[in-house]
């Protein structure tokens, strides 16, 4: 890139907040391109802050992926919660998602309510408008703006792609002019040890999302090259019940099984070489009272 090109950049960070399950893991997916947050049918899947870094032309957007905001029980939903609106300080924008097939219950309002007295511009994405009525989109726009003014909203489907084609330059032009805070062929601030447990725990509630409460969590121990250039991977899958852990393991453990294979097909074309994934599953019943927990996962611990 050329001194021209320097004058021409743009860098900013964009919170992405919402409910659970409004979509907005998908959403930064599909902004840069790639899988860099995980997925799941269960809602409050995201866990901590995670950047997506999302590129239009000379312009660097860092999506910060943040978990659903809802109202906290546990020390752990608290902690999600706080790193929810964490990421939204200082943001050069904050998105708010909604799902639009839903509607503006109790959670959506709420939200809105809070983000009214924030001095960030603030945009109102309605998303999975490709299996929402159009009118009842336009009735839950007028709602939410009349709560809090939107300074823009926007119609998109993250799942299928529609409207993001129009919304990313919009996005790229609202960034403040200034140098890249990442590489360019970089797409996401976390690591690939972080990420392994990330793409383990999303195999997880896929297979059992209606079986296995909130109550495990991955935790990569070992990540180690081999000579030969594949990666060894040793993670815990951590539950709070022996129940829990039959339930994890399956019968004659088929379960554990499809969950290795599954995630270790994932990590070998996420890292583009070969690799040997080991599960164990343990019973520690205060795994989420655990400091050295949370910090694995990214969110700050309150003692």
């Amino acid at each position: 890139m050329n001194d021209a090109d320097d004058q021409l950049k743009r860098c900013g960070h964009i919170a992405v907040i919402g409910a659970p399950n409004a979509g907005k893991s998908t959403l930064v997916n599909a902004l840069v391109g790639q899988k860099v947050a995980i997925v799941s049918p269960k809602a409050q899947t995201t866990r901590a802050r995670l950047m997506g870094v999302a590129m239009h032309e000379h312009t660097q957007m860092v999506l910060v992926d943040t978990p659903g905001i809802f109202a906290p029980q546990r020390k752990l939903d608290r902690a999600m919660v706080s790193a929810a609106w964490d990421g939204a300080n200082d943001a050069d924008l904050i998105m708010f998602i909604v799902d639009g097939r839903r509607g503006a219950g109790p959670k959506v309002t709420q939200i809105a309510e809070a983000l009214s007295g924030r001095s960030e511009p603030k945009w109102l994405i309605l998303n999975k408008v490709d299996i929402a009525r159009k009118d009842k989109l336009l009735e839950l726009a007028d709602k939410l703006n009349a709560i809090t003014p939107f300074d823009a909203i926007y119609f998109v489907s993250a799942l299928d792609g529609e409207g993001l084609n129009e919304l990313k330059p919009i996005m790229a032009a609202a960034m403040p002019k200034g140098d890249w805070h990442f590489p360019e062929d970089q797409v996401s601030d976390a690591t690939d040890r972080a990420m392994a447990a990330e793409i383990t725990r999303e195999q997880l509630y896929h297979r059992l999302h209606e079986e296995l409460p909130y109550a495990a969590t991955v935790v990569t121990e070992k990540y180690t090259e081999r000579e030969n250039g594949s990666i060894e991977i040793h993670q815990q899958i951590l539950v709070q019940r022996p129940t829990q852990r039959g339930i994890v393991l399956g019968k004659g453990g088929q379960m554990i099984k499809a969950i290795g294979e599954t995630s270790r097909t994932e990590l070998a074309e996420l890292l583009g070489v070969p690799v040997h994934l080991y599960l164990h599953v343990k019973v520690k019943a205060d795994w989420d009272e655990s400091a050295e927990i949370y910090e694995g996962i990214g969110l700050e611990w309150s003692g």
